[in-house]
């Protein structure tokens, strides 16, 4: 597995499955979602009610079908930092095989406005300290 900064432990839930027993491809994307929040909690000490981002991007490469019930490990971090936006990558693991990688963009929002807003210097110094 590829060295992050963080690691989320999620689990394949029954509901995630199709009808031929794999997980369905846009279940990723909430796997995805979920590891997250976590790390905004976890690493950047952020409630997910305050955390006022807005997802610009995704990208999601699919190497094998997770199949069946059991734990799912996605390792991320940040990528990439700019001023109103930072990119984050994803490694999905089942059964310790990747099984798919990912990125995403998140766009800090002013939550009056809507607007693109500068990310919070807080956030730019425990993003640093954790994965950079």
């Amino acid at each position: 597995m590829t060295e992050f900064a963080y690691e989320s432990k999620l689990d394949v839930r029954f509901r995630d499955l199709d009808p031929v027993g794999h997980v369905n491809n846009a279940v990723y994307a909430t796997y995805c979602e979920q590891a997250r929040i976590d790390y905004f909690q976890d690493a950047l000490k952020v409630e997910g009610s305050d955390v006022n981002t807005v997802l610009a991007n995704v990208e999601i490469n699919y190497r094998k079908p997770i199949e069946g019930l059991g734990e799912l490990t996605i390792a991320l971090g940040v990528s990439e930092v700019g001023n109103t936006s930072f990119e984050m990558e994803y490694e999905l693991s089942f059964e310790d095989e990747v099984v798919a990688t990912a990125s995403s963009v998140q766009v800090v929002i002013d939550p009056e406005t809507k607007e693109p807003a500068p990310i919070p210097n807080e956030w730019r110094e425990r993003i640093e300290n954790f994965d950079i």
